[in-house]
């Protein structure tokens, strides 16, 4: 269940917000995948900022999609040699 919401904002660029542990976060969500162990992460960039934190699929709760709030994605730009 959860990784079809995440797949879907991913999909669609919308900002999702979640309860992980007993803070609120507020991110743009870019990619599902299984860490090493075999859970499955979501990593996504804060809001607001320039960092892209791993969240685990356990420690999330209260998922709200914001279907009015879409993101751009951040490409970094890399100078090509000459």
């Amino acid at each position: 269940m959860k990784t079809d919401i995440f797949r879907e904002a991913i999909k669609n660029r919308n900002k999702i917000r979640f309860y992980y542990g007993l803070h609120q976060w507020v991110v743009e969500p870019y990619y599902v995948a299984k860490d090493r162990n075999g859970n499955k992460v979501l990593y996504a960039k804060v809001s607001s900022t320039n960092e892209v934190k791993k969240f685990d699929f356990k420690k999330m709760a209260n998922i709200k999609v914001f279907d009015n709030y879409k993101f751009s994605p951040v490409i970094p730009i890399i100078p090509m040699a000459s």
